[in-house]
C-alpha cells in the first residue's frame, strides 16, 4: 500500500512538472506570434524564468531515476567495492574481470584478510592495478622472525623461511626453490660476482658502468631494475652506495619478500603498468631478463618509453641481456630501440646456447644507451 501511494505521488509531480512547462512553452510561443512584424528580436528569457526551468528539469529527471529504481532488488555487488569506487576510480582493467574482482572484494571487514595473494597476482597481471584497497588486517607468518634476526647484508647465505607466507606457493621453503631452479635467486650468495665479472661482451661489470659515468661526467646515484627479480643488481648497486629499487611480481615464489629480506625495497608492479615514479628523478634504468621476446611488441615500446620519462636527462638505460630472434632484432626490437634517440654506448649480441635458443635462432642482445640532456 505505502508503495503505490509513493508511486502514485511521484506520477502526480510528474504531471504538474510537464503541465507547468507547457504553459511556459505556450506563453513564449504566444508571445512571438502577437507580434509578427516586429522587427525586434525576441526580448531574453529572464534568469529567474531560466532558473526555474532547470529546476523542473532536474526534478523531472531525479523522480524518474527513482521511479525507474527498484528497491526491492539488493545489490549483490560487495560493499567495500561500492564505497571504494566512491572514493577513488578503478582501472578499467578491473572491470574486464568482474568475477575475480568480485572475488578480490568479498571478504569480511576489519578482520583477517583471505589469503588470496594469488587472486591478488591474477587481477595486476591482467591489468587492474592498482587494487581496490581493502580494510582488513594482513596475515603474517605463523613463526615470524625477530627483527634482530634479519639479515644485515644484501648477499646472505640464506634467506628465513619464516618471513614468509607459503600458502600458496608449491614450495614452503627458499631450500626447496633453490633445489628447483638454484638460478632464480634464492640463495643469494651465489650471485656476489654476478654483476661484477667478465666472461663475455654480453656482460657489462658495474666497476665499468661507473667508469663509462664518470668519463662522461655523469652521476649514479639512484637507479630502477625492472623485472629484477630477487634484487641481485640492486644489493650490487648498495654496496657501491646506490639506490636502487626493483619491480617485480610474486608469480609462483615469493620475490617481493626476498628483496626485502635483503634489506632493498621490492616494488609490487607488473611489466604493462606505468612506474611509479615521476619524470626524470633516476640515473640508470635497468631492464633485466624479465624483458624479453615474450612482451608484445607494443607494450614493451610504452616500458621503454615510460623508462624514459623517469630517466634524467644524461640517464643510463641498461637493455641487459635481452633475447629475440635474431631477425626480430634486426627488423623489430633495434628499430624500436632507436626510437628513442639515445648514444649508443655499448651494443653487443650473442647467440644463446641453450636448447630453447639453439631451436629458435635466438640472440642476446646487451645495450647501454644515454638520453640525451636535452631535447
Amino acid at each position: 500500500m505505502g508503495f503505490t501511494f509513493t508511486t502514485m505521488t511521484l506520477n502526480l509531480l510528474l504531471l504538474i512538472a510537464m503541465v507547468a512547462t507547457n504553459i511556459i512553452s505556450l506563453y513564449h510561443l504566444s508571445s512571438t506570434l502577437q507580434s509578427p512584424k516586429s522587427p525586434k528580436p525576441p526580448p531574453p528569457v529572464p534568469d529567474q524564468l531560466l532558473h526555474q526551468l532547470h529546476t523542473i528539469r532536474a526534478t523531472i529527471n531525479h523522480l524518474t531515476r527513482l521511479q525507474n529504481s527498484n528497491p526491492s532488488k539488493k545489490s549483490t555487488i560487495p560493499s567495500d567495492l561500492l564505497l571504494y569506487s566512491h572514493l577513488s576510480p578503478i582501472a578499467s582493467s578491473c572491470h574486464n574481470h568482474p568475477e575475480l574482482l568480485h572475488k578480490y572484494m568479498t571478504y569480511t571487514p576489519f578482520s583477517l584478510c583471505p589469503s588470496d595473494s594469488d587472486l591478488a597476482e591474477s587481477l595486476i597481471l591482467r591489468g587492474c592495478h592498482p587494487l581496490p584497497r581493502r580494510r582488513c588486517f594482513s596475515q603474517t607468518p605463523q613463526k615470524p622472525i625477530p627483527p634482530n634476526s634479519l639479515p644485515q647484508n644484501p648477499f646472505p647465505s640464506s634467506l628465513p623461511d619464516n618471513a614468509v607466507v607459503w600458502d600458496h606457493y608449491t614450495c614452503k621453503s627458499f631450500d626447496c626453490l633453490n633445489r628447483q631452479n638454484p638460478n632464480l635467486g634464492f640463495q643469494p650468495s651465489r650471485d656476489v660476482s654476478k654483476f661484477n665479472s667478465y666472461k663475455s661482451d654480453l656482460d657489462l661489470p658495474i666497476h665499468q658502468l661507473f667508469q663509462i659515468a664518470k668519463a662522461a661526467k655523469s652521476v649514479l646515484r639512484l637507479g630502477l631494475d625492472v623485472g629484477g627479480g630477487t634484487g641481485s643488481f640492486a644489493a650490487a648497486m648498495k654496496l657501491q652506495n646506490v639506490t636502487v629499487v626493483t619491480t617485480t611480481m610474486n608469480v609462483a615464489a615469493p620475490n617481493s619478500e626476498a628483496v626485502a629480506l635483503r634489506g632493498l625495497v621490492p616494488l609490487h608492479v607488473p611489466l604493462q603498468q606505468r612506474l611509479p615514479l615521476f619524470d626524470g628523478v633516476v640515473d640508470l634504468v635497468r631492464c633485466g631478463r624479465a624483458v624479453n621476446r615474450w612482451i608484445p611488441v607494443t607494450v614493451l615500446e610504452f616500458l621503454l618509453f615510460d623508462a624514459d620519462r623517469v630517466l634524467r636527462g644524461g640517464g643510463y638505460l641498461w637493455v641487459d641481456h635481452f633475447f629475440s630472434k635474431r631477425v626480430d632484432l634486426e627488423k623489430v626490437y633495434a628499430p624500436l630501440i632507436g626510437k628513442l634517440g639515445y648514444k649508443k654506448v655499448k651494443w653487443a649480441t650473442g647467440n644463446k646456447t641453450d636448447a630453447s635458443g639453439v631451436k629458435n635462432g635466438e640472440v642476446f642482445l646487451t645495450a647501454l644507451l644515454q638520453k640525451p640532456v636535452s631535447r
